[in-house]
């Protein structure tokens, strides 16, 4: 058995350790947000905060993040930053399919908590491991840099 504080709640969950984060929050806890991709921690759609951080949960063990801060999709929106880029988001109609969209925002919103000014360069390293199909990288970059001037 292995506790986790997910979305600010412990969670116990009767998973093997090695079971990737991600599988656990789908198949355990029903937190379905955060997607499946690849498996190999390329396109970022399985994107989560750990202790704050964007972190690919496809890859990484529960027994990785025992102790650790985890924030999904489902919760992200519940601060100020998140919410400024969930509005900004919808604002930019950055979403087409949307597949990608949770694990862009789970990066967008990271960035944005660790630098309120970010460049364009800033952005480009943040999102450079998310990939989105549709190609909608423009509204995503007019998005985080719209969602920075309404935090201030």
């Amino acid at each position: 058995m292995t506790t986790l504080e997910i979305n600010g709640k412990p969670q116990e969950l009767n998973v093997d350790p090695a079971t990737p984060l991600l599988w656990a929050l789908r198949e355990n806890l029903h937190l379905t947000g955060t997607k499946f991709g690849c498996g190999i921690a390329s396109c970022g759609a399985c994107t989560v905060h750990i202790n704050g951080q964007a972190t690919r949960s496809c890859v990484t063990p529960v027994s990785a993040v025992a102790g650790a801060r985890i924030t999904t999709i489902e919760e992200v929106g519940g601060d100020k930053v998140g919410r400024a880029v969930l509005d900004a988001w919808v604002k930019h109609d950055v979403a087409q399919c949307g597949y990608c969209q949770n694990g862009q925002v789970m990066s967008a919103v990271s960035l944005l908590r660790s630098k309120r000014h970010p460049t364009d360069a800033d952005i480009d390293q943040a999102m450079a491991g998310n990939v989105c199909r549709c190609g909608t990288y423009q509204r995503i970059r007019a998005a985080i840099k719209d969602a920075a001037r309404t935090l201030g």
